[in-house]
């Protein structure tokens, strides 16, 4: 089966793509820039608000492995959906939560998975499904930025270190590390 892509946007790119890049099945997560008005958008813009782009992660995955589903169940459970706008500290639409569906039949997957994800929220979910749009990957030093400057970088120490612990606890069994110790 051929391998697809798929584009969210859950807060800050550093922590959606430093989960996604534990998952078995997937071959590579892309930060980036989607959703906007403005050609080729550099993270400046972006963080200004006004470009209308998300934060976002494009991930290449082998649905034979992993399913699109299984990835929207991560996707709802690695960030709060219910937060308009935002994702704790990192405010604007910059930060939104939202899916970028690539076909009908992921829109309709889409739509699922927030009525799955409902019952595991106390308040409504904001999360939008948007219409695909131009993909503008983000700078260089913005790729695999946990991986390079988790350890390093105070933000990434009190935000997506907590974030990615939590995840590997709870998706043991779908981690690449897991899969090579089998």
């Amino acid at each position: 089966m051929a391998e697809e892509i798929a584009t969210l946007a859950g807060g800050c790119f550093w922590c959606v793509e430093a989960v996604y890049d534990d998952v078995i099945g997937i071959s590579s997560v892309e930060s980036g820039y989607t959703g906007g008005q403005t050609v080729n958008p550099d993270y400046k813009q972006v963080c200004s608000g006004e470009t209308g782009h998300a934060e976002a992660i494009r991930i290449t995955f082998d649905p034979s492995i992993i399913s699109y589903d299984d990835l929207l169940d991560i996707f709802f459970h690695i960030h709060d959906p219910t937060q308009l706008n935002r994702q704790g500290n990192d405010i604007g639409t910059q930060y939104r939560s939202a899916i970028f569906p690539h076909s009908p039949e992921q829109e309709a997957s889409a739509r699922a998975a927030i009525t799955r994800a409902a019952s595991d929220w106390n308040d409504p979910i904001v999360t939008t499904i948007e219409p695909l749009a131009s993909w503008y990957p983000a700078e260089d030093y913005h790729q695999e930025y946990f991986a390079r400057e988790g350890s390093k970088n105070p933000y990434c120490m009190a935000v997506v270190a907590p974030k990615l612990q939590k995840f590997r606890k709870s998706y043991a069994a779908r981690l690449k590390a897991a899969a090579a110790n089998a």
